[in-house]
């Protein structure tokens, strides 16, 4: 097996990095079968799906290669925390979805803040996609822009719906800046004020099995300053 390779990328017009990683994990397939072990739950008011735990050295693993990936991409000098970490499956139909289901959205505003998303569906799945939001032009909402966002987002929804879809391309309200498919085994790392969303399709498969659906690994990091 190839050992992890990793590509850093920017985007759309604010340039924001992006670290692309193949062959993330040394046994992807152990990952699986541990994931079909497990009683998964729902995720939450946020996540269109469900949720389990990983196995306990999924982190102490991967954590060395992370930890590098963020020095060197993005910077990070100082202390990691790991915020959550998480089996996770996308199984809520397009019409269950809420509104902000329906949206690009952030993970957190706060500085700091990095995400992970680790693909694991043989043969490739619905990957993640990246927004402009249109009225503001912003590709990034923290802490200093969350009120001219969210007011610009309020005023938007006013005017029209929303529909009843996952987002997988351009809408009147934002604009794809990227959509980077979710090749197996491949892990994604992006800063968590990026405006993002699973990019999955019509005809996505939405089982609540892990052997069938879209099973991946989403993680929440929080850093300081070195």
């Amino acid at each position: 097996m190839s050992g992890p390779s990793v590509a850093a990328r920017r985007i759309g017009r604010e340039a924001e990095p992006i670290a692309i990683i193949d062959h993330f994990a040394p046994d992807p397939e152990a990952l699986r079968r541990f994931a079909a072990r497990q009683r998964f739950a729902p995720a939450g008011r946020h996540y269109p799906g469900i949720k389990a735990a990983l196995p306990p050295d999924y982190m102490p693993t991967q954590g060395p290669l992370i930890g590098k990936i963020l020095r060197e991409v993005f910077g990070v000098a100082g202390k990691v925390s790991i915020l959550e970490a998480d089996f996770s499956i996308v199984t809520a139909l397009p019409s269950s979805l809420s509104i902000e289901q329906r949206l690009p959205h952030v993970d957190a505003l706060e500085s700091g803040r990095l995400a992970l998303v680790h693909y694991l569906v043989p043969g490739g799945t619905d990957g993640t996609a990246f927004y402009r939001h249109r009225s503001t032009g912003f590709e990034t909402v923290d802490t200093a822009r969350s009120a001219t966002y969210f007011a610009s987002l309020r005023r938007d929804l006013s005017e029209g719906a929303v529909p009843e879809a996952y987002i997988t391309n351009d809408t009147l309200l934002f604009e794809q800046t990227a959509s980077l498919p979710g090749v197996y085994n491949r892990a994604l790392l992006y800063r968590s004020r990026m405006l993002h969303s699973g990019a999955i399709g019509e005809d996505a498969t939405l089982s609540d099995d892990p052997a069938t659906g879209r099973l991946t690994v989403t993680g929440f990091f929080s850093t300081t300053a070195g």
